[in-house]
């Protein structure tokens, strides 16, 4: 459902690196973290625009446990949705996507309950 007052919401898909100082090298391979965030505007220009506010937004640096320093900087925007009004209140991302047999490749595509980040975290 649209509503006017608030704008509509929206999904982004953020993309972050860690990057590790070791004397004074960051070396080319580097964690990252995809973050999914929603926001609620008028319209998807000014979405993408609080979008990487956010993004540069959590930005921030700090020593690891061995003194190196290590940068948490925003790369970008890798994608922006719409969600209103495709999706239910509480869809936050979507993705169309073209799969060979996904039924009968379930076991493939779905992990094992064990797998699942809050499950193996214990969350």
């Amino acid at each position: 459902m649209k509503r006017k007052d608030k704008g509509q919401r929206y999904a982004a898909s953020l993309l972050f690196q860690y990057r590790v100082m070791v004397d004074g090298n960051p070396g080319k391979r580097r964690l990252c973290e995809k973050r999914v965030i929603t926001i609620r505007s008028s319209d998807a220009h000014a979405a993408l625009a609080e979008a990487r506010k956010c993004g540069r937004e959590a930005q921030h640096s700090y020593r690891n446990d061995d003194g190196n320093r290590v940068h948490f900087e925003f790369v970008g925007v890798r994608e922006l949705l719409c969600l209103d009004p495709e999706c239910a209140e509480n869809e936050v991302w979507y993705e169309i996507v073209d799969l060979m047999t996904p039924m009968e490749r379930k076991n493939e595509l779905i992990p094992r309950e064990s797998q699942l980040n809050a499950i193996r975290n214990n969350d």
